[in-house]
C-alpha cells in the first residue's frame, strides 16, 4: 500500500482511525474503525456519496458503533497500534483499483468501493444496510465524472466545488430540470465550440430572461441523456454561485 500516496483527506481519516482504536483500546486498526472515521469527517464526501447510492447513513454509523464497541480490548497498547490483516487487505485492493483507473492518489471513494465488495465482515455489515457496490459505483461516477485523482488535495477541492456550484448534471438525472424547447440550434453550436481543440470557451451573451441558462441546462440534460459526442459523456456541468463564494459562506 502507498501510504504516502493517500489523498490528504484519506490519510486524515487514517489517522481519526488510530486514535479511535486506541481510545476503545483494540489491538489493531480494523475496517470498521476507518470507515467510522470518514463517515465522522468534516466537509467529507463519504456520507454524501452513501447517500447518493441510497444508503441511511444514520443506522449504518450506528452499526459501525456497535461492531467496534465488540472487538477485542488490549491493555498496555503504550500507543502503539497497527493495520489488522482485513484492513491491511482493504488498503492493497484500494491501491490497485486507483492504479486501474490511473490515479496518481489514492482516494476514500475507492477504500469504499473495496469494503463494498469485500467477502468478509465488513461487507456483510455494508451489505445488510443497503450498501449495493453496483449503485456505489454509479455514485462514484456522478461524483468524479472522467476525472482522475492527480492531486493531494483533491476531494477537498471536490468538497469546495460542491459547496459553491450548482451541479447541473445532478438534476438533470433527479428530472428537477424544465424541459428545453425551441434552443436544439444554440446547444449544438455550443456543443460544436466545445468539441475545439482551441478556443473552446462559449459565450452566451443576451439580455436577462432571454434564455441563456435554458441553453446549459438543454446542454446538461443531453450529457445525461447521452445525446452528446464522446468527447463530452459523463462531463459534470456546474454552475458558479459567485455571491456565495465572495461572501466566503
Amino acid at each position: 500500500m502507498r501510504i504516502d500516496k493517500l489523498t490528504t483527506k484519506f490519510q486524515q481519516a487514517l489517522a481519526d482511525a488510530q486514535s479511535l482504536a486506541l481510545a476503545h483500546d483494540n489491538g489493531f486498526i480494523e475496517p470498521q474503525h476507518l470507515l467510522l472515521a470518514l463517515l465522522a469527517q468534516e466537509d467529507g464526501g463519504t456520507a454524501s456519496l452513501l447517500q447518493r447510492a441510497g444508503v441511511n447513513v444514520a443506522p449504518l454509523r450506528k452499526a459501525l458503533e456497535e461492531s467496534i464497541a465488540r472487538l477485542a480490548k488490549v491493555e498496555g497498547t503504550g500507543g502503539e497500534i497497527t493495520i489488522s490483516r482485513d484492513l491491511n487487505n482493504l488498503l492493497n485492493l484500494t491501491d490497485k483499483e486507483a492504479t486501474k483507473r490511473g490515479d496518481q492518489f489514492i482516494a476514500s471513494e475507492l477504500l469504499l468501493l473495496a469494503a463494498a465488495r469485500d467477502k468478509g465482515d465488513i461487507g456483510r455489515l455494508l451489505k445488510q444496510h443497503g450498501v449495493n457496490p453496483a449503485a456505489l459505483e454509479d455514485a462514484v461516477k456522478a461524483v468524479r465524472g472522467s476525472e482522475t485523482v492527480h492531486d493531494a488535495n483533491a476531494e477537498g477541492q471536490r468538497e469546495a466545488l460542491k459547496k459553491y456550484t450548482i451541479d447541473l448534471t445532478e438534476r438533470a438525472r433527479e428530472g428537477k430540470l424544465d424541459p428545453v424547447i425551441g434552443r436544439d440550434d444554440e446547444i449544438r453550436r455550443t456543443i460544436q465550440i466545445l468539441q475545439r481543440r482551441t478556443k473552446n470557451n462559449p459565450v452566451l451573451i443576451g439580455e436577462p430572461g432571454v434564455g441563456k441558462t435554458a441553453i446549459v441546462e438543454g446542454f446538461a440534460q443531453r450529457v445525461i441523456g447521452g445525446n452528446v459526442p464522446e468527447l463530452l459523456a459523463d462531463k459534470r456541468i456546474v454552475v458558479l454561485d459567485l455571491a456565495m463564494m465572495v461572501a466566503g459562506t
